[in-house]
């Protein structure tokens, strides 16, 4: 059994989210400083878990006791799975105006500075485009590494890029699609947080569409490319011709001919 003031004292910080058939534990706000470029930056950090990653976790019942999900935890093995969060940053809630950035896991370039991909520059620059605008939210979907193929199958898929494939070709030939990924927890995250409108920082047509089709509000969408180098031409070239991301200004000249 729970100690009751440990129950009261997590209990406001855990929402219950319904997303599609399920439910979404929401666990948050929580104060992190962030060294963004040597400059500490204070954001909101939200982490959440999908009600069925939990043994007994009741996916329907938007109205469980919050005792029982902290009574899950110790059970549930949650370091061989891993979740998602958000960053929020100034007035997310209210502002008339926000940015927002849905971005997908990286190990590679967003832990190691790989520069076979974009995603750690993306990552780092759409933090600073938030800041800079003055509110705005970064979505971290940590089940969406390699296109929504898992690790693993990512490091398969560059050893066959190392073999002259590309990204699309190395996902289709080990029995995936394209893109796998699904952003249904992420919009009901974001739909909890913010009923305004957002600004979308994206390059993928996808993504843009994934929120309109949901009914979220999309007041815009920015671009976000860069770090381009001899190590991902090849891979931001068929973002643009296979995957159809949109190209931008003097991108189109570099990697779009």
């Amino acid at each position: 059994m729970i100690n009751p003031k440990i129950n009261n004292a997590l209990e406001e910080y855990i929402q219950i989210v319904p997303s599609q058939d399920k439910s979404i534990y929401l666990v948050g706000p929580i104060r992190l400083p962030i060294n963004l470029d040597g400059e500490t930056v204070i954001f909101q950090w939200y982490c959440w878990v999908r009600c069925d990653t939990l043994p007994g976790g009741e996916c329907g019942n938007p109205n469980i006791d919050h005792a029982s999900i902290i009574e899950m935890l110790s059970s549930s093995n949650l370091a061989e799975a891993q979740q998602s969060s958000v960053l929020v940053y100034g007035d997310f809630k209210g502002s008339p105006d926000a940015l927002i950035r849905m971005h997908s896991i990286c190990h590679t370039g967003d832990i190691f500075g790989s520069k076979r991909c974009d995603c750690g520059y993306q990552l780092k620059q759409s933090m600073k485009m938030i800041v800079a605008h003055g509110t705005g939210a970064l979505f971290y979907l940590a089940n969406h590494e390699g296109r929504g193929i898992g690790l693993f199958s990512k490091a398969m898929a560059y050893v066959l890029q190392e073999q002259g494939l590309d990204t699309v070709e190395a996902n289709l030939e080990l029995g995936f699609e394209d893109d796998m990924r699904n952003y249904d927890d992420a919009i009901a995250v974001l739909n909890q947080l913010r009923q305004l409108p957002v600004t979308l920082i994206t390059n993928n047509p996808r993504k843009l569409e994934a929120l309109k089709r949901s009914g979220a509000g999309v007041s815009g969408r920015i671009p976000l490319w860069g770090d381009i180098s001899e190590f991902n031409e090849k891979y931001l070239k068929t973002k643009v011709k296979r995957s159809g991301h949109f190209g931008s200004g003097p991108l189109n000249n570099t990697i779009a001919e």
